[in-house]
């Protein structure tokens, strides 16, 4: 497993706060079977997130193909807030184990989807 933490004081967090050698790392990591994630914390919100790193490049792909430098609150997956618990604001686990989940789902066959009654737009 590989993450780093970071945080945001605003609504958008800048691209240039993750480093080409951390996307580098993350990515390697996952070609060897681990997985990769950033826990984000927007400040002003008080609130923490699990940003697996499918998410995270997305937004670092886009901004190399001359899109935005930076993803918003609004971008990220709300579903995988890291709640505070006892005090505690890395309590990750849940949101890690919903990672795994929808990256098992996804290694699924067109077919089995098709069984289970997903079609593309819901995967």
């Amino acid at each position: 497993m590989c993450f780093d933490a970071k945080e945001s004081a605003s609504d958008t967090f800048p691209l240039q706060n993750i480093h080409q050698h951390q996307i580098a790392f993350m990515r390697d990591m996952e070609r060897q079977g681990g997985i990769a994630f950033i826990l984000l914390y927007f400040t002003a919100r008080e609130e923490a997130y699990y940003v697996p790193l499918r998410d995270v490049l997305y937004f670092w792909d886009r901004a190399a193909q001359g899109g935005r430098k930076s993803f918003t609150y609004e971008e990220i997956d709300r579903t995988l807030r890291i709640r505070i618990r006892n005090d505690v604001y890395v309590m990750f686990l849940e949101q890690l184990q919903m990672d795994l989940l929808a990256r098992a789902d996804s290694e699924k066959s067109p077919q089995e989807e098709k069984r289970e009654g997903k079609g593309p737009e819901e995967c």
